[in-house]
């Protein structure tokens, strides 16, 4: 092995290739200028003029470095070229010190040795090794030339882009491309119907025609009836309209039009009436009596327009209360008859008659009216129809009276007709004190019947108001 010789003084001293390299690129153009402004001990602003211009500052938004304060014009060149040299300009209000090739001096100093712009600045060549500040008010310029910083490439593209497309990995290409082609025949094939078995479709319909032929048949639907005592006291209006016999007709001998609504309240204070007879017509004893004092098969309101009235318990045989054969409602105090009538006009030892006078109270009275019929379709029947609900609506406000003596007010009816004309719902709107009314007079409007609406369905509104009499 050969050992290699340390080399010279001379050859130590001599600068490497890259170092020469380097040097040569820093020596190449000359040196930049380096400004800083400092307010309050802070550095506010940096900068590295590159290129040979002006360096202006004032309160202009042109100048470079933009200050607000009173002693300086909008535009002040503090740094100007002249001859491709810089030249520092200075007032006479500004402060500091700048290194000169001839020792470092005060602003105030070099007024003597500077000459005057035209605009009355004093003006100091400066040189590449020259550096200070320049104090203004609160600010304070530091200056310096330094090397220029080197040029930044221009960004390239890699080279394996660059190449074009020699440069393509084919080998992987391929593979990726098989892939690709593998994953979308199998993607194809799982969503395509190339797999799928031959479906015969006159097969299948004649296989689901049979299945629903031996389905079971569906179960009856049970309606369930709604007895209503409203439709009671229509049917008993009806009956008693076919024993009117020739009244209902007209004068030709033909069946009678619609009644109007004085002939229904007519006829619904006979049906009343009619009721209180049957109860006053009851025997003393009896299946019939019995059901009526323990079963309730007569509303309480009825019995206590019975017992209201003036109809007694008819003759049924000695143990009646109509004692002694006679016949008429009991009177206290009235003459003949060993019965309870006799009460007060006999037995009387000083030989004094009894009298009084019996005084029968009622109940109140109340009256429905039915207010104009409106709503939405066409029902040919819809103003008869209600007509013909009013004497129910009376009977319900009735009922509700004999509980409550100070019910009063009204119901707005909304009566949802089908395309059969049946009634398919009812809501009522209700104001007042109606209690129990408002369901009676709800479920007389639900049995209601009318024509076949036009357009299939209608909606029918009836305003009810019941006063008392």
């Amino acid at each position: 092995m050969t050992q290699q010789p340390y080399p010279s003084s001379a050859q130590q001293q001599r600068p490497g290739q890259m170092t020469a390299m380097m040097r040569a690129v820093m020596a190449t153009g000359p040196r930049v200028l380096r400004i800083g402004l400092v307010q309050a001990g802070r550095v506010i602003e940096e900068r590295i003029v590159k290129q040979r211009i002006h360096v202006t500052v004032g309160s202009s938004e042109k100048a470079m470095f933009v200050v607000a304060t009173g002693a300086l014009p909008p535009t002040f060149r503090l740094f100007e070229i002249v001859g491709n040299e810089y030249c520092l300009n200075f007032l006479d209000g500004m402060t500091g010190r700048v290194a000169l090739p001839t020792g470092i001096s005060d602003l105030a100093v070099l007024r003597g040795q500077s000459r005057r712009t035209p605009q009355g600045a004093y003006q100091i060549r400066l040189t590449e090794d020259s550096r200070g500040k320049v104090t203004i008010g609160e600010l304070t310029f530091l200056f310096q030339f330094v090397e220029p910083p080197p040029i930044q490439p221009r960004p390239q593209l890699p080279v394996s882009v660059t190449r074009g497309a020699t440069g393509i990995d084919w080998p992987t290409t391929m593979i990726a491309a098989m892939s690709f082609l593998l994953h979308f025949m199998a993607i194809g094939a799982i969503y395509s119907d190339w797999l799928d078995p031959i479906v015969d479709d006159e097969v299948n319909v004649a296989s689901l025609v049979d299945s629903v032929k031996s389905l079971p048949a569906p179960p009856p639907i049970e309606e369930q009836e709604v007895v209503d005592e409203v439709d009671a006291d229509a049917g008993k209006e009806k009956d008693v309209a076919k024993a009117a016999g020739p009244s209902s007709k007209g004068t030709s001998g033909g069946p009678a039009g619609p009644m109007s609504a004085a002939q229904v309240a007519a006829l619904s204070n006979d049906l009343d009436k009619l009721e209180m007879e049957t109860l006053g017509a009851l025997a003393g004893s009896g299946p019939a009596t019995a059901g009526v004092l323990s079963g309730g098969e007569v509303p309480t309101g009825a019995l206590d327009l019975a017992a209201a009235s003036g109809a007694g318990v008819g003759v049924g045989g000695v143990g009646d209360l109509r004692l002694g054969g006679g016949g008429g409602p009991m009177r206290p105090g009235a003459a003949g008859g060993a019965g309870l009538a006799g009460i007060g006009s006999t037995g009387q030892t000083a030989g004094t008659t009894g009298s009084g006078k019996a005084k029968v109270v009622k109940g109140p009275t109340g009256n429905a009216a039915v207010g104009g019929v409106s709503g939405s379709g066409n029902v040919s029947d819809a103003s008869r129809v209600v007509a013909g609900m009013r004497a129910g609506f009376r009977a319900c406000y009735q009922r509700e009276l004999a509980s409550n003596p100070d019910a009063e007010g009204s119901i707005r009816l909304t009566i949802r007709v089908g395309p059969g004309g049946e009634v398919q719902g009812v809501s009522a709107a209700a104001s007042g004190n109606l209690g129990s009314a408002v369901g009676c007079v709800q479920a007389r409007a639900s049995a209601a019947q009318f024509s076949p609406p036009d357009g299939g369905s209608a909606v029918v509104t009836v305003p009810v108001t019941f006063v008392k009499q």
